[in-house]
């Protein structure tokens, strides 16, 4: 039985791990994201002056 346990215990921490890395990798894709659009904006607005 405690095998068992502590299969399942390191299967729980490894997959909460990998989600926590997709979560960081998301929100720094959606800032980067950001900062493109903002640039891009910035030089198609000051083209047009």
């Amino acid at each position: 039985m405690r095998p068992i346990l502590i299969a399942i215990l390191s299967l729980s921490v490894l997959t909460l791990a990998g989600c926590g890395n997709t979560a960081k990798g998301l929100k720094r894709d959606g800032q980067g994201t950001s900062r493109a659009l903002d640039d891009a904006s910035g030089r198609v607005l000051s083209a047009g002056k």
